[in-house]
């Protein structure tokens, strides 16, 4: 029997943990809990009643189930437990302005606290992420680059207008990134001969002793130890504080047994056992220190750069509104900065720039790139009284326009904060590293506890050293150094794998998400589609002859610079023909462009311009173009004189392996659903031939993003593929954001995984892969605590009772050489998987 519940009460993961925990501890009931939404979803094979929910949820915190029948909240104000509470985040609007630059944790341990700097979540011990900022644009002149204003204008010293001056940014990730790649680089250079003089002496006879032997290592350990890799010291030490045991404890429990256990066998070999030694030499485990340390600084390095690559998305975003704005004041025009513009006021738009507010157009007419809202390649004609948005482009006329929302009002603002708020309450996974480390820390312990009684009270002679030193010793063979390659060389291997197959992988967290999806949503444009129109065919009226018509056409296109006139002078040139000389060429915003050709005139465009110049279009023509624009074509009628020769049309045409990956994804239990912001006719079309059972058109980026929330409220796990602008809300929302290579950088910035040859069938490939990948990391995970779990009881000395043996240097080193060889050699054969569709 399943059943879902509301629970309220949860606001971070470490909530959502303790909820989870403490509804498993009902007999009977295996739960999942999900923070976003707060739901619990139980299974049990015999009736629990909500009471007992309730009471192992009140036993644990502040936590209460709903239900149309329980109160939880009621029931919990009679039994409240007086546990700290703190806050949901807030990380909008002024709240993002106010603390830009400073530093929070992405699991919101602590709410919307913030640090002033990345020393790691005191709670969770993961790197902070920076809250991103615009930088502030300065303004110069060309030719006296000594004049520096902070808002725009004239040069006080010659007249001409300043130009914005970009500051060197100075980003806290970027830093971070930079001072952990510096300490990744700094461990590697001291670790390496580290690892050779330990593990070299098990080969060759060093010409000094065992002591010269270790004082080297141990020199040569203390940078990595103490400067390198000392904040995962601290943040072990911090999980222990808080209670919160992850990787990061069994790393610093390891990793401080083996240093002091080192320390002591160096200088103090004569209070160990003669057991531990071999050859009269102890062992020295200063290598596993090192090799440990900076596995995980890697892994840091690699996380710094994956949420270096998430800011850059914001402010990607952030620069696609222009600093400065015309503002018609008494009927003269002023430069101003963007900050001073208020709704009401009147502002110009010239040829080319970026619109800098949502208005309306109140005097002139344009075309309008809208493809960062839309999606769609081609322009929109705009004309008075037409809205238009902030960040989208001006074609080529001037216009005057009215604003009427401004600042974090505007269009642009508001997708800003959808992509923040979407990427900020998307919790990543916890790893799988980390899940296992919370029975195996504990259990480490209690085994080293009780190692450490049974020989004080069984040792016999000398049983307080022995108590002590197989205590430490079950600690160092527990040293996860298996443990820290199982996933970084999964890891490496399998981005490898899918870079050379133009996957592009920022995480571990996206494969394994990808592993579990069962809906893709895709955009149409770019996507689905090419991008960009193509010419399908020439439709003639009555005897006009198609190639006159194709030369035509390309003789006026090759002086515009409209989407669809690339796709003629492409055609035309894959012909070798010459160009027909024009003269008196006119571009008529929002209809078309007309010129004269060998004494006649030539006219190419939509249906308001053949009624403009008086050119009537026959019913039979009319008819086919009625049939083309079904079919969701494009048409542009083309006119010689006063009559019409026909039209072309265009379309964005589909990619060919589009319908084998559509096809594949649906075969494997996928849900293949496309949202686009394009036309029903043209959606239709496109989803009919690729077989896509699920579409929606005219979407705007918030009801793409609308639907991927709806979809993971009802448990699905969805991944989003698309390329524009228009898609960083929704490429950020899902649990999967893959980004097409071809589109635009905050696509790119907001997915975790990137097809860099745009092409849809990526998406399978990264699905094998990632089945793959997270088999092999398994695996990986099985040797390494296999390995350890094995070393566990020889290192407590159950072993010397019946053949005097307590830890021998070399089976240890064999035991921890061995299992790292295995994980290597394991990741290695992810190298020989096939990503194709015929080979999975």
């Amino acid at each position: 029997m399943q059943y879902t519940y509301k629970v309220e009460g949860m606001t971070c993961d470490g909530c959502r943990r303790n909820v989870e925990q403490a509804l498993n501890t009902v007999n009977g009931v295996q739960a999942e809990v999900a923070l976003k939404p707060g739901e619990a979803r139980i299974t049990s094979d015999k009736p629990i009643t909500v009471q007992q929910l309730q009471d192992a949820l009140s036993a644990k915190g502040n936590y209460f189930i709903k239900t149309e029948d329980f109160d939880g909240k009621a029931y919990h104000e009679q039994h409240r437990h007086n546990l700290p509470e703190h806050d949901q985040p807030k990380l909008s609007g002024g709240f993002m302005e106010k603390h830009a630059g400073k530093y929070y944790c992405p699991m919101y341990c602590e709410g919307d606290k913030v640090y002033d700097s990345n020393t790691g979540c005191p709670v969770c011990g993961m790197d902070l992420v920076q809250i991103p900022f615009r930088t502030a644009v300065q303004y110069t002149c060309s030719m006296h680059p000594e004049v520096v204003s902070d808002k725009p204008g004239s040069c006080p010293l010659c007249g001409m207008d300043l130009v914005p001056l970009v500051a060197k940014e100075q980003s806290g990730e970027n830093a971070t990134y930079l001072k952990l790649k510096n300490k990744f680089w700094l461990a590697l250079a001291f670790t390496v001969p580290v690892f050779i003089l330990s593990m070299g002496s098990m080969f060759v006879s060093w010409p000094f002793s065992h002591r010269v032997q270790g004082a080297l290592e141990l020199l040569l350990t203390l940078p990595v130890l103490f400067y390198a890799g000392w904040f995962v010291m601290k943040r072990g030490w911090t999980s222990f504080k808080t209670r919160n045991l992850n990787m990061f404890s069994l790393i610093a429990l390891g990793v401080a047994a083996a240093f002091i256990f080192s320390i002591v066998a160096l200088f103090f070999p004569h209070i160990l056992p003669h057991e531990m030694s071999h050859g009269g030499a102890t062992a020295l485990y200063f290598e596993a220190v090192c090799v440990i340390l900076t596995l995980v600084i890697l892994g840091q390095m690699l996380e710094a750069k994956a949420h270096m690559k998430t800011g850059n998305a914001i402010k990607e975003l952030m620069n696609l509104s222009p600093d400065t704005a015309n503002l018609i004041v008494n009927g003269s025009e002023k430069k101003v900065a963007l900050a001073e513009v208020k709704a009401g006021d009147v502002l110009r738009v010239k040829p080319g720039e970026k619109i800098p507010v949502d208005g309306k157009i109140t005097e002139g007419n344009s075309s309008v790139d809208e493809s960062m809202i839309t999606g769609e390649p081609l322009p929109a004609e705009k004309g008075k009284g037409d809205p238009v948005t902030s960040g989208t482009i001006n074609g080529n006329g001037t216009f005057l326009m009215i604003a009427e929302k401004v600042g974090q009002d505007t269009l642009l603002a508001q997708i800003i904060k959808m992509v923040n708020d979407a990427s900020r309450s998307k919790a990543p996974i916890q790893k799988l590293a980390d899940k296992i480390a919370r029975i195996f820390v504990p259990a480490v312990i209690a085994v080293s506890v009780v190692t450490f009684i049974a020989w004080y009270l069984f040792g016999g002679e000398n049983r307080l050293t022995y108590a002590f030193i197989n205590a430490v010793a079950v600690l160092i063979v527990a040293c996860p150094c298996a443990l820290g390659l199982a996933t970084p060389v999964s890891l490496m291997v399998g981005i490898g794998k899918g870079a050379k197959n133009g996957i592009l992988i920022k995480n571990a967290e996206a494969l394994e998400e990808m592993h579990k999806v069962n809906v893709l949503i895709t955009d149409k444009t770019g996507t689905l589609t090419e991008g960009k129109p193509g010419l399908d065919s020439i439709e003639p009226y009555e005897n006009a002859d198609t190639e006159e018509m194709l030369q035509l056409a390309a003789s006026l296109n090759q002086n515009s610079e409209h989407p669809l006139s690339g796709a003629v002078v492409v055609k035309y040139k894959a012909q070798n023909r010459p160009f027909l000389k024009t003269q008196h060429f006119e571009n008529i915003s929002g209809k078309g462009i007309v010129a004269n050709i060998e004494g006649q005139q030539v006219l190419l465009g939509n249906e308001a311009l053949m009624q403009q110049f008086d050119i009537p279009i026959p019913d039979v023509l009319h008819e086919k173009v009625v049939q083309s624009r079904n079919a969701a074509k494009t048409i542009s009628y083309l006119a010689k004189g006063n009559k019409v020769l026909g039209f072309l049309a265009f379309s964005d045409r589909i990619k060919p392996t589009a319908s084998q990956a559509v096809a594949y994804l649906q075969k494997h239990h996928i849900d293949v659903m496309m949202i686009t912001g394009d036309n029903e006719h043209t959606a239709r079309a496109v989803a009919g031939e690729l077989g896509i059972k699920h579409y929606k058109a005219g979407a705007l980026p918030q009801d793409k993003m609308q639907e991927i929330k709806n979809l993971q409220s009802d448990g699905k796990v969805v991944a989003m593929a698309g390329d524009g602008i228009n898609d960083a809300p929704a490429l950020a929302q899902s649990d999967v954001g893959i980004a097409m290579g071809t589109g635009t950088d905050v696509a790119i910035e907001n997915a975790e995984i990137t097809l860099l040859r745009g092409d849809i069938l990526g998406v399978v490939k990264a699905k094998i892969l990632s089945e793959r990948l997270l088999k092999n990391i398994k695996q990986n995970l099985f040797f390494a605590f296999v390995y350890n779990t094995l070393g566990i009881p020889l290192a407590a000395g159950l072993l010397y009772p019946f053949f005097g043996i307590l830890l021998s240097p070399m089976i240890a080193a064999a035991a921890m050489s061995f299992s790292s060889v295995s994980v290597i050699l394991n990741s290695l054969r992810l190298n020989n998987v096939d990503l194709n569709i015929n080979g999975k």
